[in-house]
């Protein structure tokens, strides 16, 4: 139904901005050899513990490089850390006294922290149960940074300041290194002693720095996002100063026990091998995202980034305006999976989250978002948010036959399509 003629004109106008990619991924990818290489990784690494996982040296060995990569002076990288909300909540917790103040200057996190902070709930373990004091920072009607608002905010007792890199399930720009490090900056500035925390999921290897690089003092994401390259089964990572990462050791763990325990599970040969084919899958998450949003402007669908914008994360949003539309969307991504491509994903209720979500996902890994998967609230403006994608063909061949779909059941109008 889309001619092969509009598809390579389509594909044209990406190359330069796929060159661009290719040259981050090149980038990347030195770094990541040049540790493995400077940390003498051998095959010895990939010998696993169990029990209490005493003496792990392929585990050292990890995190060793996970902080030589990202610009920390430790890391935890840990299969017992279940996904990048814990990750970010054994950090928080672990940093976070009664009396002490965080404050999120990049407007309202995940929907999933809301329990973590104890937003709208009590008596569950939360933050504020703790008594940690928790405010954010709106962002300004134009969607940028309010610094005037930082200002006012910060006070005697905020201790840690936490930016969230990626847009997740608002349609906001995710914040590029450059802007995190102003952000950075400007709370030094007021107080050089406030820990400024990152999440950082989604954003790994997008970039050629990451926010340890331009004074960030800790940051956490996911395995089965970015840095897992779409190989690791579970886990979760921190990385910072020394001190933070060990105190998070002693939040995920027990105190005393710190880093010192935890058993790899015969996980540590993908642990490592994922983590170095990361700057690629990325790539090829990205070359992908750019082709979706090229090909859904095309057909008249409003997308956030655009495709010739800089791009910090490898999220790409999409605002149908229409509920039908959106879950017809979701359904067809589904269908075009590897994996339970004969299931429909409908909406439902999902655990951190007030309004029901959708979720297609027919990945290899159980919610892994390095995999092409694409979801989001059932709420106006119904925009649904598209990642991943272990080879950019998949994506491209997922979203033409969406498309496709789309147009069959009538849900786009071909007449409307602009010429090229």
């Amino acid at each position: 139904m889309l001619q092969n003629e509009l598809i390579e004109k389509l594909e044209a106008q990406c190359a330069p901005y796929f060159t661009s990619i290719n040259q981050m991924v090149e980038i990347n990818q030195k770094k990541v050899l040049n540790a493995f290489r400077e940390e003498q990784i051998g095959d010895h690494h990939f010998s696993s513990t169990d029990g209490y996982g005493y003496d792990d040296q392929g585990r050292d060995g990890l995190e060793a490089l996970y902080a030589r990569v990202f610009g920390g002076d430790d890391a935890l990288v840990r299969p017992q850390i279940v996904s990048g909300t814990h990750a970010i909540a054994t950090a928080l917790y672990a940093m976070l006294r009664p009396g002490d103040g965080l404050l999120y200057i990049t407007g309202a996190p995940y929907d999933t922290l809301d329990q973590v902070i104890g937003k709208n709930t009590s008596n569950t373990g939360s933050l504020k149960d703790y008594g940690v004091r928790y405010n954010e920072v709106l962002l300004k009607d134009d969607q940028t940074i309010d610094y005037e608002g930082i200002k006012n905010a910060i006070n005697e007792h905020t201790k840690v300041v936490g930016i969230q890199r990626s847009k997740g399930y608002e349609n906001r720009p995710s914040f590029t290194i450059d802007a995190i490090e102003q952000m950075i900056q400007f709370v030094k500035e007021i107080d050089e002693n406030i820990i400024v925390f990152v999440d950082n999921c989604y954003g790994e290897f997008v970039e050629d720095r990451e926010p340890l690089e331009v004074g960030a003092d800790i940051m956490a994401g996911s395995l089965i996002k970015n840095p897992g390259g779409g190989l690791v089964r579970a886990g979760g990572y921190i990385v910072g100063k020394e001190d933070l990462v060990e105190l998070a050791a002693n939040r995920l763990t027990a105190p005393g026990l710190g880093k010192d325990a935890g058993a790899t599970l015969n996980m540590l040969q993908e642990m490592y091998q994922g983590f170095f084919l990361a700057p690629h899958v990325v790539g090829e998450a990205l070359k992908g995202a750019i082709f979706t949003a090229r090909l859904m402007d095309y057909v008249g669908v409003e997308t956030a980034p655009t495709y010739t914008d800089k791009r910090t994360d490898i999220i790409q949003a999409m605002t149908f305006h229409h509920e039908e539309a959106m879950i017809k969307f979701c359904e067809a991504i589904q269908a075009n999976s590897p994996i339970n491509s004969y299931v429909a994903p409908y909406p439902s209720e999902m655990p951190g989250y007030e309004e029901k979500v959708i979720m297609a996902a027919g990945t290899f890994i159980q919610g892994a978002s390095i995999e092409l998967s694409v979801d989001g609230p059932i709420k106006p403006p119904y925009t649904a948010f598209l990642q991943g994608g272990l080879t950019y063909a998949h994506v491209k061949i997922a979203i033409i036959q969406t498309v496709e779909k789309l147009i069959q059941d009538g849900l786009l109008d071909p007449l409307t399509f602009p010429e090229l």
